[in-house]
This record gives structure tokens, sequence and C-alpha cells, in this order.
């Protein structure tokens, strides 16, 4: 497991938002940042301070991404055609680990991360251990059949804390999702407000 995994807290309380909408995240209690010096008054952030913060809060979302990674998936965003922003969140929400979070195969971000590495989940009938593999429209994601009465998923599913999004077609009793479609920015259900346009001032600055 990742050590981002154990402090996974603190990035909620520096952003001072609970960007996974977790009942459990201490900005429910506490909405400022960690160590003695959080409750300072913070200053008024600048451009680059706005933008920094939106890519740290959206590279956060994800788990365990790396610059590196994001950087790269940001790059591919800008070679398509299109808007870069909507192409980026269409990256990030196609990702292996990001459609077993989204189906609901596991509670948080980080534990998708560590059920795809284990070898728990399937593409089209193989098993894929790449959390950051790129999934395509169409693609049937599932849980394999030795690992569908973990606890893990079995809590995940049960949990009322969030919703499928339309975008994923779930058969709940087979442990199946199809990747029906790219989402669109508007349609991905993040708890807070994500500013993709001000990660791409960001990096194009």
């Amino acid at each position: 497991m990742s050590k981002r995994h154990s402090q996974k807290y603190k990035i909620d309380r520096r952003m001072g938002e609970n960007i996974w909408g977790r009942a459990k995240s201490p900005v429910n209690n506490r909405a400022y940042g960690p160590g003695q010096h959080g409750q300072r008054r913070a200053g008024k952030l600048s451009d680059f301070g706005l933008q920094l913060r939106a890519k740290q809060k959206l590279k956060g979302y994800y788990g365990n991404i790396t610059e590196k990674q994001f950087k790269k998936l940001f790059t591919e965003a800008m070679r398509r055609k299109g808007n870069t922003a909507e192409n980026l969140i269409g990256l990030l929400e196609s990702r292996l680990d990001a459609i077993v979070y989204r189906a609901k195969y596991v509670p948080t971000v980080f534990a998708a991360r560590q059920f795809v590495n284990h070898g728990h989940v399937k593409v089209n009938g193989q098993r894929v251990n790449i959390a950051s593999f790129q999934c395509k429209p169409g693609d049937v994601i599932e849980v394999r059949e030795k690992s569908r009465n973990m606890a893990l998923v079995l809590e995940a599913l049960g949990s009322p804390e969030r919703d499928v999004p339309e975008y994923i077609d779930l058969d709940p009793k087979g442990l199946k999702a199809t990747y029906a479609r790219v989402p669109e920015f508007s349609e991905v259900p993040y708890p807070v407000k994500m500013e993709p346009n001000l990660v791409v001032e960001f990096y194009s600055s």
C-alpha cells in the first residue's frame, strides 16, 4: 500500500475540503490545515497559487498518480482534438483504477489502485494489474470470481456514500461494469468543485 494511503486525509485538510465526500473525513470537524500552523488565516492566493491548488486537488482526487503520470496525461489531452480540460478529465476517468472506484468495487480510490495491482480485476476477460491502464468505451471491467466475496468489495457495494455514474453500466450481481462512454466534465460526480481549466492554465503558463 502506498504511503499516500495513510496520509490521504491530510490532502483533505490541506485543501480545506472533503474532496472524496467521505463521512470519515476530518474536514467535517476541522476545516483547516494539518500541523501547528494549520489554523492561521490563509492569505489571498495569486493566480499561480489558484492554478497550483486546482492541479493538486484534481491530481490528489485520483489517489496515487505521480506528477510525471499526471503531466503525461495532460500532454496527451493537449495533443488530442477538442477542449484540453475536457480531454484531461476523460483520460483520468478512463483509467482502470478510476472505473473500479466508480463501479463501487472498492470504497476509495486508494483501494482501487491496490485492488487492481493485486490482480483482482479483468478487462474483457483478461486479467489486468496496471492501475493506469486506459479503458475504451465498450470495455467490460469485472471482479475475478475468486475475489467477489472479499469484505472490501461487499462493503463498497453496500455503501450509500455514492452512486454509480451514468457512463458506467453496472451489473451488480455479476460484478461486471461496462465503460459505456467517455464522460464530459459536467457528468463526473466530484463531491467538490474541480477546475480543470485552471490546471490547463498551470501547465500552459
